[in-house]
């Protein structure tokens, strides 16, 4: 049965691969953006443009609107998640907050992959003071916006919330982030990466991996946060050397002298593992794939775009 969707931020990478799947799945769907990146969707989808930060203009876009399922891509911040919660409050069947993996990098290391019990997620301090909304602390207060965030959702409880922490996403030339990018950067240029811990595997899945997964959250009925991945997380040192293989290149690689900020030396590059047990998941009835079944196709894409 089609189902009434909204779509906060949908223009962009996996967002855009999101929508693409609704529209398949013969949904109506509408997307709120500010309306400075251009969509591909035509009349196939309504578009409201709003600034998802201005409660103020969230309640007049959707102050009585009743929505199946609402997708947030763009819940960052406790302020986000209140804002959700006083403009959705009994409007929306499910609602659906696209979280991280890195929800989880701020814990000890736990000698195996994270399950999401491994966050308390409630118990964690709310600030409520802290600048959210300035542009230049946007990477700074990425992970505790998005712990905060689930934070704020969950105890307030009134949303049918799902919280989707997705693993590292990679995806061909869509992918702005540019992470992937940088190892065929460098695989190409023949620069040695430097790297501290060559046993660190993270997880990861590919964009249009993250983009179903989300649709399937959507359409269960179960709440409370969720773990997605791949199976066969890497190391950044592996992912190197991936690159290298699948660009028939030799990798050049050297351990650094001393331990390094996380992601410092370069993008996944941490002291410790990163790995998300997706068990959840897979007991909710989700089969997820394998990093060998597309990461190759991946980077040919990527090494195209530096050509």
């Amino acid at each position: 049965m089609p189902k009434n969707i909204l779509v906060i931020g949908g223009t962009r990478f996996f967002g855009k691969l999101l929508v693409q799947r609704l529209l398949r799945a013969g949904h109506r769907v509408t997307i709120a953006t500010r309306g400075y990146a251009p969509d591909p969707f035509g009349e196939r989808i309504a578009r409201v443009r709003v600034d998802r930060r201005n409660e103020n203009a969230m309640r007049a876009a959707f102050g009585h609107s009743r929505f199946d399922v609402v997708y947030d891509q763009m819940c960052y911040s406790p302020l986000d998640a209140a804002i959700s919660v006083r403009v959705f409050g009994g409007r929306t069947g499910r609602y659906v907050m696209t979280s991280t993996i890195d929800a989880y990098r701020e814990l000890e290391p736990a000698g195996r992959a994270f399950v999401e019990d491994d966050l308390h997620v409630e118990a964690q301090p709310i600030d409520a003071c802290y600048p959210w909304h300035d542009p230049a602390r946007a990477i700074e207060s990425y992970v505790c916006g998005k712990i905060q965030a689930e934070a704020y959702l969950y105890r307030d409880g009134s949303l049918p919330c799902v919280t989707a922490r997705l693993a590292h996403v990679l995806g061909g030339p869509d992918d702005f982030t540019g992470r992937l990018a940088h190892y065929v950067d460098l695989v190409r240029r023949r620069q040695a990466l430097p790297y501290s811990n060559p046993q660190a595997q993270v997880s990861f899945m590919e964009a249009k991996q993250a983009a179903n997964f989300l649709v399937w959250a959507g359409e269960q009925d179960f709440t409370g946060p969720v773990n997605a991945a791949a199976d066969g997380p890497l190391s950044a040192y592996a992912l190197h050397a991936r690159v290298a293989r699948t660009l028939d290149e030799t990798a050049h690689a050297r351990q650094a002298a001393q331990v390094a900020a996380p992601g410092s030396l370069s993008p996944f590059d941490f002291p410790s593992p990163l790995v998300l047990d997706t068990s959840r998941a897979q007991s909710l009835g989700y089969r997820f794939g394998h990093t060998d079944d597309w990461l190759d196709i991946v980077i040919r894409q990527h090494d195209l775009a530096y050509v």
